[in-house]
């Protein structure tokens, strides 16, 4: 399977991790808007062992969720890229794109525009027939993105998702796709934004 130490887009850089991401990544997953879709916010342990999944995950799989800088602007925005679920549900086994940026970034593009050089990574040179993405149905500004990528919802995916607790108000996710074939009928852009 290829593998991708970096990406790089107009304005971005999709990278390997490094030790200096560590504090920003802590302070990204302790903000309560950034974290408002999941069942809570990190500390500053559980934030480190992430890392730490996502740089295994490039090893194990030859890609993954890259940090994401913006030259010029910050070193580390949060991070974008593909990654495969650790749990079980209708649609796995599977790759999902994913996305996460400090709140001081939203509404930049910064996530479309990572999210679009992930896809054309995972069609490309991974070669994958399709890529999901998922959420809670509240987070729209996420769901805004999958629409700008091309993705397609339909309401019989919606599915509980097994790693967050029975009756928790988060549990309910929507699920998004997208299929190499509209990928490249979209002229392996997306949508338009």
């Amino acid at each position: 399977m290829a593998g991708a130490e970096s990406l790089v887009t107009a304005r971005l850089r999709l990278r390997a991790w490094t030790e200096a991401d560590r504090e920003p990544f802590a302070a990204l997953n302790a903000d309560p808007r950034v974290m408002e879709f999941f069942p809570s916010v990190l500390t500053r342990k559980q934030s480190d062992a992430t890392m730490e999944r996502l740089r295994a995950h490039f090893d194990r799989h030859g890609f993954g969720l890259w940090a994401l800088d913006v030259p010029g602007v910050t070193a580390f925005a949060g991070f974008v890229g593909l990654a495969v679920p650790g749990f079980e549900a209708p649609f796995t086994p599977c790759v999902e794109i994913g996305w996460r940026l400090a709140s001081s970034y939203w509404g930049c593009g910064y996530a479309t525009e990572g999210a679009r050089a992930a896809l054309a990574f995972g069609f490309r040179s991974i070669g994958l027939a399709e890529i999901v993405s998922l959420t809670v149905p509240a987070n729209v500004r996420s769901r805004r993105v999958m629409v700008k990528l091309g993705m397609r919802y339909e309401f019989a995916d919606d599915f509980d998702h097994p790693l967050v607790p029975e009756k928790h108000p988060l549990r309910r996710h929507v699920l998004y796709r997208l299929t190499r074939q509209d990928w490249e009928s979209n002229s392996g852009r997306g949508a338009s934004a």
